[in-house]
Parts: C-alpha cells; structure tokens; sequence
C-alpha cells in the first residue's frame, strides 16, 4: 500500500513523502493515527497544488520582507526623550518605543520582537540597530536619540 505522509513519522520517512508499506500499518496506524493519507493519484494531485500555493506564498513573503528591509536602510527615526539632570536619560529606549516612532515617522509597520538589541539604548546619540526579519534576512535602521 502507498501512502502520503502529511507529517514526520520517525521510523518511516519526512513529511511530503510517498512509501510503500504493509496494508495494516499503513491502515490501522498511519491512516488511522493521521500521520498519512492514502496516496491516490487525487490525493498526489492535490498535495502537487498545496505545495505550489505554499511555495508562491513564501515567495511573496519574502519579496515583501526584502522591501521593508531596503526601506529600513535607508530610513532613520528620531526618538526625543526626558534627560535628568546629569544628562542621562530616564530609563531606556524600549523597542516598543521604536515600533511605534517607525511606525509614525516613515509608516513602516514592523513587531518589536524583530528588533535585536541586545543591550538596551541609554543614552542620547545616534544608534544603529540590527532587525531580523525571517528568512536569513536582516536589516539596519539608524535611530537619533535626543533629549529634551
């Protein structure tokens, strides 16, 4: 019997493959546990096309991260914050705070969780942060911290 495995299976194979296996494994526990479905030449036709869907979906997902990435290079935010009076700031630049003034300043709307800062702004100045956006693909925004 020929199944599609629609999921990893350990012992067996990855999922995307087509095996060939005995009738009551590939019944009772392949079939019946959902870890694959009967490969009919529907079945194969139809996994063909799913796999075409996801594969343009994925492409479009990165040509559009390749966009905000050309548009975070060349833009740069302002971000004004309180200074004490010893110059510093009151706390710290938060990433949250950048989403926000990237988002107002060039209207680019990005999650904060992208931004990889490893230590957090603190002081007034220029800045370049690093954004990680998915796909192998990275991005520099430059960020003017001024006090007021």
């Amino acid at each position: 019997m020929k199944v599609l495995l629609i999921k990893d299976v350990k012992s067996l194979g990855k999922k995307g493959e087509v095996k060939e296996v005995k009738d009551g494994y590939g019944k009772n526990f392949l079939i019946g546990k959902g870890f694959a479905r009967s490969a009919t030449p529907e079945i194969l036709e139809q996994h063909k096309q799913d796999e075409l869907i996801v594969a343009e979906n994925l492409e479009k997902e990165v040509n559009l991260l390749k966009d905000i990435a050309a548009k975070l290079d060349k833009a740069e935010i302002i971000i004004t914050k309180k200074l004490g009076s010893n110059g510093h700031l009151f706390g710290s630049v938060t990433k949250e705070e950048i989403a926000v003034a990237l988002l107002e300043q060039h209207n680019i709307e990005i999650d904060k969780k992208h931004i990889n800062e490893k230590s957090a702004i603190k002081t007034v100045g220029e800045h370049d942060l690093d954004f990680k956006l998915g796909h192998g693909l990275h991005a520099t925004l430059h960020v003017d911290v001024q006090g007021e």
